[in-house]
């Protein structure tokens, strides 16, 4: 081999080096950002879960109260009803 052609090898050696070495600290850094990513996306899963706990908790309680304020309208209409056949009959009478 000629001297100009082992030059040119290893200029291409060095640049392949110094690349290498580029790439490697780009990968870590994805690596890290990607790592801290997850650790965010794993949060506000948890987060989420947490608040959609509660909400299914607040319907439960919402549900019970709109059930026995269903069951107090048909007793307050039944009396109310009641009370009107009494007026009724103390006017008539």
């Amino acid at each position: 081999m000629s001297d100009l052609m082992i030059k040119v090898l290893q200029q291409i050696r060095d640049e392949l080096k110094t690349t290498r070495s580029e790439l490697s600290g780009r990968l870590d850094e994805t690596n890290s950002r990607l790592e801290r990513l997850e650790r965010r996306q794993n949060e506000g899963e948890v987060r989420l879960a947490s608040e959609l706990t509660a909400v299914v908790g607040a319907i439960a309680d919402l549900k019970k109260v709109i059930v026995e304020d269903r069951k107090l309208r048909s007793s307050v209409a039944d009396h109310e009803t009641r009370l009107r056949v009494l007026e009724r009959s103390r006017k008539l009478g």
